[in-house]
């Protein structure tokens, strides 16, 4: 490093102008206390940018004298690296033997403010200076001097608090470990690295608010997302509305329209043609109608004559065929009862009449029995149509209940609604365990129970009404319950009935289980014993099975009962039968008593009968041919009339159908000029992209008919009326602003996540790696204090600290040093065995360490009042050690004491203090000791 030559002050604190030489190795700068020893080292420090001692800085001195600027000037040799290089002289460009270093203040702006230059050869302080030399900012100024071998360690050595020069040896093990970091730059880095992990924490800080926010904001851009939905199907359904009244709508009747006007054109065409042919018509029917009617005139005439003949024909044959008739019947009666005579010879009439009563009392009994069985038969065809449908009948007390129930507003099912059997083989086993509980009804609502148990004892209901429900829940293996479906919530009795109740193969196997068993064809045991309570497939009342078990029942039941019918009613044939003949025979005992007074007037006719029988023939004879005379000529009127009046009608039909055609035309020409006015309008008021005909078939592939979009308009606005809608426009653009801020922030989050992530990572590696650092910084300085020591003739030994990478071991780490005076034994650092001279000595060499670089060997330090306290003997030890060292040094100390501290310097500048009533201090006296050729 470079060594200062001299020094000069303008306007600095007291001094006006002042110039000091400083070109030996030890100046030793005296005076009273006051008398401005530390303000000439902080005017050094502020030549070399340094901070000033104590609380102090360069404006203090500047402001003292009441002018507006100041300078420091200094002079510094140059000498030639030994290794040479890129930069062979220090302060490289500038190769002269010494450079000149200058500092401008200057008041600007209310503020004091500092430039530097640094000049090649001794360049006096003048007017033209200033603008001859190049000014730099402070950091480059020090970036130059840190070149020429200023750097930040000797920096901090030179910038030690006025007295802690030679309290080193006081300061405890883990700091003079700092203050060894601090000077050699370490301190800087390890600060750094610890404000990097702070910084890294408040990284990892806000990192968590970023994902917490980001949350928060996700959940926002979700509710905004969903919103915005929202309104975009309001939106779109008010547009779609809008769309399909405002242009669909008119397009579909446009094209309506002009199909209808197509058809009805057909139509009118159509009547056309049918108006001539009905004319055609007309006219050939008029003309067979007057033709017809001609012959309807003479067939009437001839049917006239006819008919005269037969009213003469038919007067004669009454007249014979009354007295054939009368002469008939009485041979048919004398036949009757010589016939009833014949049958009650031998009869008993007593026995006939109590067969009679016995045919007539089996009769009524079999009628009794048939309408018994039609009655039943009935009943079974109603309940085969009602399990055909899917439903369950039920006995009249159950309707009646339920009826009561639902005009009473009641909710109710009945347990067989609500219980399916899922497996089959067990359904017998399940009917028998739930039999008696069939007419079982279960409330919807348990608060109507008070209702419908007073409805139960009025209509006297032998079942339970029950309101409590629950669902099914924990089923037992094995147990009944678990092949059970509910198909709602029952009544918990039941359910832990049919769960405590396990199924058995057979006894056998029951005997093996504990507590309630039931076989598959019914055999139950419980805690009272075990009895069959099997069930009739007829009486099945639960699930699917039970229904097809019962329809297969009545199905058989309506086949044996419709045989028994029709074998009771050919037995009640048989019986009416028998009871008429032997009614018969009971009356045919008066038979010969009739017979034998009437014989007289059955002769007669007998004998006059085959003479009327011969004139009722002749008169039917004659009387079939006029008949058929008759019937000739009136069919042939008929037949005329018939052709008269179906001529008649087709005329009359053509002629109102042409007449209705006539009136048709008008009105269809009417219409079709109106369809063609409201065609035109329509197709006028369309947009010109929908007159295309392609658009408009499209339209009416996809929309159908008007009607048709008029029911999807309808459904439209009533799906905006019956849900709620965000109709705030403005909320898809917050909905996208809230989502870019989202990705925005992911994209930060992600980022920072990384930056904190890969900094925590490089921040570890580097401080590990930098440790290598921290332990060759240790062992340097362990290097430059024994090499001190050997120089004042003191043992020196320092214990290295562990150093490792993490936050505890440095904070705890130290750096322990003793000390061997006069072979007396090792002492450390401050244990209170070395004397006054020695503390100084240790602290000397500790702090001359720290000053001490392999690459610069020489240089300059500041000590104030080194030899405070100490006797003559240790004054003239330091000051040996002093002179046997290769570094300049500006030393300050009081008048007060022993002149002994003059021996090693070799330049003594006296301060001296400002008098009263002066401006400017006095000028500083320089002692030089004479050197002997």
């Amino acid at each position: 490093m470079f060594q200062i030559r001299e020094l000069e002050m303008i306007h600095w604190d007291f001094w006006r102008a002042i110039r000091v030489p400083l070109d030996a190795q030890i100046v030793t700068i005296v005076g009273p206390n006051g008398s401005g020893k530390t303000t000439l080292l902080d005017a050094l420090r502020t030549l070399l940018a340094l901070k000033c001692s104590g609380r102090r800085d360069y404006k203090r001195y500047v402001r003292n004298n009441r002018e507006n600027y100041a300078w420091l000037r200094g002079v510094v040799n140059n000498p030639r690296r030994s290794g040479g290089g890129l930069f062979p002289y220090l302060f490289f460009p500038a190769t002269s033997e010494v450079v000149t270093l200058f500092c401008r203040i200057r008041k600007q702006g209310g503020d004091w403010v500092r430039q530097y230059a640094i000049g090649e050869g001794d360049i006096t302080l003048n007017a033209e200076t200033e603008g001859q030399l190049q000014w730099l900012g402070v950091n480059e100024y020090k970036r130059r001097l840190e070149q020429a071998g200023l750097t930040p360690a000797i920096a901090e050595v030179l910038a030690l608090e006025q007295g802690d020069t030679d309290k080193l040896c006081e300061y405890s093990p883990k700091a003079l470990l700092d203050l060894v970091f601090q000077v050699f730059g370490d301190k800087q880095v390890l600060d750094h690295y610890a404000e990097a992990k702070v910084r890294l924490k408040e990284a990892e800080g806000e990192l968590g608010k970023m994902e917490q926010q980001m949350a928060q904001l996700g959940l926002d851009v979700e509710r905004l997302r969903l919103r915005a939905n929202n309104h975009l199907e309001w939106r779109g359904l008010q547009g779609d509305v809008e769309r399909l009244e405002q242009r669909v709508i008119p397009a579909l009747r446009y094209v309506e329209q002009w199909e209808a006007l197509r058809g009805y054109i057909g139509q009118f065409k159509g009547a056309r043609r049918g108006l001539r042919q009905r004319q055609d018509e007309l006219d050939a029917a008029d003309a067979e109608f007057r033709l017809v009617d001609e012959r309807q005139v003479a067939a009437l005439a001839q049917e006239q004559a006819a008919r005269a003949e037969y009213d003469a024909a038919f007067a004669a044959f009454q007249v014979a065929r009354d007295a054939a008739r009368d002469s008939e019947k009485t041979m048919k009666e004398a036949e009757r009862l010589r016939q009833l005579a014949e049958l009650e010879h031998g009869a008993d009439a007593v026995a006939l009449n109590d067969r009679l009563g016995q045919r007539k009392d089996a009769a009524a009994q079999l009628r009794q029995s048939l309408k018994q069985i039609k009655d039943e038969r009935q009943q079974l065809a109603e309940s085969q149509f009602a399990l055909q449908q899917g439903r369950q009948p039920h006995p009249e007390f159950v309707r009646a209940m339920r009826a009561a129930l639902d005009e009473a507003g009641i909710g109710h099912q009945l347990l067989t609604e609500i219980v399916e059997v899922r497996d089959n083989s067990w359904q017998d086993a399940v009917e028998a365990l739930l039999a008696p509980y069939r007419h079982i009804i279960l409330l919807n609502r348990a608060t109507d129970r008070q209702r419908a148990w007073e409805i139960g004892q009025q209509l006297r209901y032998r079942h339970f009404v029950v309101p409590e429900r629950e669902a099914v829940a924990g089923v037992v293996r094995n147990s009944i319950l678990e092949i059970v479906d509910f198909k709602a919530d029952a009544p918990g009795w039941l359910l832990g009935l049919l769960n405590r109740t396990q199924r058995a193969k057979s006894v056998a196997e029951g005997q093996k289980l504990e507590g309630d068993w039931i076989t598959r064809d019914g055999y139950h045991k419980e805690r009272r014993g075990a009895r069959d309570i099997s069930a009739k497939a007829s009486d099945y009342a639960f699930g699917e099975a039970a229904r097809h078990a019962r329809l297969s029942e009545v199905s058989r039941r309506l086949r044996d009962l419709n045989e028994r019918i029709l074998e009771d009613e050919s037995r009640l044939i048989e019986l009416e039968r028998d009871a008429s003949a032997l009614q018969q025979s009971l009356m045919g005992m008066q038979a010969v008593v009739q017979l034998a007074a009437r014989q007289d007037e059955f002769a007669a006719v007998a004998a006059r009968w085959p003479e009327e029988e011969s004139r009722a023939q002749q008169a039917g004879a004659a009387l079939a041919a006029a008949q058929a005379t008759w019937e000739e000529a009136r069919n042939a009127r008929e037949e005329g009339r018939v052709q008269f009046e179906r001529a008649k009608d087709l005329r009359v039909r053509l002629e109102a159908q042409v007449n209705a055609l006539l009136e048709q035309l008008t009105r269809q020409r009417d219409e079709q000029s109106r369809q063609v006015r409201a065609l035109r309008q329509s197709k006028a008021a369309l947009p010109a992209e929908q007159k295309i005909p392609s658009a408009l078939k499209a339209l009416r592939e996809e929309y159908g008919s008007v009607r048709e979009v008029q029911h999807l308009i309808e459904r439209e606005r009533a799906r905006l009326a019956q849900s709620e809608w965000e109709t705030d426009p403005t909320i898809v653009a917050r909905r996208d602003k809230l989502a870019e801020d989202y990705a925005a922030l992911g994209r930060d989050t992600q980022l920072h996540r990384s930056e904190v992530e890969r900094t925590a990572q490089l921040t570890d590696e580097a401080r590990a790696a930098y440790i290598n650092k921290l332990k060759a910084t240790v062992r340097a300085y362990g290097r430059n204090v024994k090499r001190l020591g050997e120089l004042a003739g003191i043992d020196v030994e320092l214990d290295l600290p562990q150093l490792d990478n993490d936050d505890i071991t440095l904070a705890q780490a130290g750096l322990s040093a003793r000390f061997n005076f006069d072979q007396k034994g090792m002492m450390g650092l401050n244990d209170g065995e070395a004397s006054g001279g020695q503390q100084v000595m240790k602290s000397l060499i500790l702090l001359i360490g720290l000053m001490m670089d392999d690459a610069n060997p020489s240089g300059f330090v500041f000590i104030d009042e080194p030899f405070a306290h100490l006797d003559i003997f240790n004054i003239d030890r330091v000051g040996g050690f002093l002179k046997a060292t290769q570094a300049q040094y500006l030393i300050t100390t009081p008048l007060t004491h022993n002149t002994n501290v003059y021996g090693p310097s070799e330049l003594t500048l006296t301060t001296r203090k400002k008098q009263a009533g002066e401006t400017w201090a006095p000028v500083i006296a320089q002692t030089r000791r004479r050197v002997h050729a």
